[in-house]
């Protein structure tokens, strides 16, 4: 188990990122670094933003790490929420794109962009459904 979100839960998600062939079909077309940002919920044991990395191009996750906010902020695409949205998106309770139409779930960046890789955002969610988690908080 890994805990949400940590360098060892992201290079977990990029593994199976890279290893999807349908997120490799799915993703083909899509270019652009992603933020995400997991906002502070003390009473869930989260006392300080979070910001995960996600360079993806083409189908392939180039790289994935945690990373500070500033560095965060100059991903060319953002989705923020607080740490316990994040973890019904993980748990499969919340669809992502429903959540951003919604403003549960805040974004930055080319919005047309996203909804044109739709399919690769699903992707994407499904694959973090199957990172064996541990949520902060839950220890």
């Amino acid at each position: 188990m890994a805990l949400f979100p940590s360098d060892e839960w992201i290079s977990l998600f990029r593994d199976l990122i890279n290893g999807s062939k349908e997120y490799a079909e799915a993703g083909k077309t899509w270019e652009g670094d992603i933020a995400f940002v997991f906002e502070a919920e003390p009473d869930h044991g989260v006392p300080q933003d979070l910001v995960a990395w996600l360079d993806l191009r083409h189908g392939v996750c180039h790289g994935a790490r945690m990373v500070e906010a500033q560095e965060g902020d100059r991903a060319e695409y953002a989705i923020r929420a607080p740490y316990s949205r994040w973890r019904e998106v993980v748990l499969g309770d919340l669809d992502p794109v429903k959540g951003m139409m919604q403003g549960k779930l805040k974004v930055r960046g080319d919005l047309p962009n996203i909804v044109r890789h739709v399919r690769a955002a699903n992707e994407l969610v499904h694959l973090t459904t199957l990172v064996p988690t541990e949520f902060m908080g839950t220890r």
